[in-house]
């Protein structure tokens, strides 16, 4: 159920957050990360905070592009944001989120999209998205 899910890191720009990222989706079962336009690729860095549980998941990481490459085949798409939009999007809650994603899982794949450290996702690339999460976090960052 949960191989047809993908991580989907857009620009990351600090090679340790690829790394972290990777940990955390071992932790929760998922394995297929794609990294759009990372400005490094995984490195020493990525390795070292994947603490070696999630090495699988770097060494099989798929470097795209563009956001489209990485989610042409997913029939499901949700961008995250930590603050909502002034722009109309379909949104979800994060519990919603999840349901969504497990549910949609079992017909193709399907992808939660991140956006860059210092800025998220564009406005052009959460139109790629079929839904939007804003994932509660703190309002000061």
């Amino acid at each position: 159920m949960l191989a047809d899910i993908r991580i989907v890191l857009v620009s990351t720009s600090h090679t340790g957050n690829i790394g972290s990222a990777a940990r955390a989706m071992k932790t929760m079962g998922l394995n297929s990360l794609y990294l759009v336009d990372p400005i490094s690729p995984p490195d020493g860095k990525s390795r070292a905070l994947a603490a070696g549980a999630a090495d699988d998941v770097l060494a099989n990481a798929i470097i795209v592009n563009t956001l489209e490459e990485a989610v042409s085949d997913c029939g499901l798409v949700v961008g995250t944001s930590a603050r909502s939009r002034t722009l109309p999007w379909p949104m979800l809650t994060p519990r919603e989120c999840g349901h969504k994603l497990v549910l949609e899982a079992e017909k193709y794949p399907v992808a939660l999209v991140f956006g860059r450290e210092n800025n998220g996702l564009s406005n052009e690339e959460l139109q790629q998205c079929h839904f939007h999460v804003c994932i509660p976090a703190n309002p000061r960052l």
